[in-house]
């Protein structure tokens, strides 16, 4: 995430910190292990019309070989009714797999792309 917020102007550590500490709910968050190892983390957090997904981290070596669209999976799995919404930095690659596990684009804030993906049997955003 590092360099992905470099190139956007925004990274400074304090600020980076000050957001996840603000983000985190032990509750929601998630660590992805592969191979007895921890890859990565993920939050899930319910809402009364949506599920949101943040934080969804893979190390780089885990990262084009399956695990995140695993994961991704399991997760859209569990509530398969239920929309599901995140936001992802611009210019991210991460917009083109979410767009691939039937994310559509809904929105667009200053350094975000706001992105849902209908529960099964809803009708996309802007369809």
């Amino acid at each position: 995430m590092h360099a992905h917020l470099e190139r956007v102007g925004r990274f400074d550590p304090a600020r980076r910190r000050a957001r996840m500490r603000a983000a985190f709910d032990p509750a929601a968050f998630r660590l992805i292990e592969s191979g007895g190892h921890v890859r990565g983390c993920v939050a899930v957090v319910d809402h009364a019309d949506h599920r949101e997904i943040h934080s969804f981290y893979l190390e780089p070596e885990a990262q084009g070989r399956g695990l995140g669209r695993a994961v991704l999976d399991a997760i859209l799995a569990e509530h398969p009714g239920r929309a599901t919404r995140l936001e992802v930095l611009k210019g991210s690659s991460a917009a083109r797999f979410y767009e691939r596990a039937g994310f559509h684009l809904t929105g667009e804030a200053e350094f975000d792309l706001l992105y849902e993906r209908p529960g099964l049997g809803a009708t996309p955003p802007g369809s």
